[in-house]
């Protein structure tokens, strides 16, 4: 059974982007960090490794895309609540991050998000399951 998750970025600026995930509370693993990449703990079980460019091209014969012009995954985490929805994104900004759109509310779910600097894009949601239930 698989357990956990562990979503690898590739990052122009490892120090700036180790910092602004940092700034909306992920957790540096020194372990598992070193210049070439930093592994961020999201919860218990999802990690974010950011890895140079030089070292992320060591894991594939393709080409790294421009996160800033081309989408290839969408990243969704779930939140508690619509106040640590908006306060993570509040975060992600302050740390330089951007924000492509408005929140949305579904009345049943609040999708709010960021780019990081990179344009990796992060979705942070609150579902309300008894309001989904409707």
């Amino acid at each position: 059974m698989i357990t956990k998750i562990f979503v690898s970025l590739p990052v122009k600026d490892l120090k700036k982007s180790t910092e602004l995930y940092q700034a909306i509370g992920f957790r540096l693993n020194p372990q598992f960090s070193d210049a070439n990449g930093s592994c961020l703990v999201i919860s218990e079980d999802i990690f974010v490794m950011l890895v140079t460019h030089a070292k992320f091209q060591e894991f594939t014969t393709k080409s790294i895309c421009d996160a800033k012009v081309s989408v290839q995954a969408g990243l969704t985490l779930s939140c508690e609540s619509r106040a640590e929805v908006d306060e993570t994104v509040r975060k992600a900004v302050a740390a330089g991050a951007t924000t492509p759109s408005e929140p949305k509310d579904y009345g049943f779910m609040y999708d709010y998000g960021f780019d990081d600097l990179d344009g990796h894009n992060w979705g942070l949601i609150y579902m309300d399951e008894s309001a989904a239930q409707k």
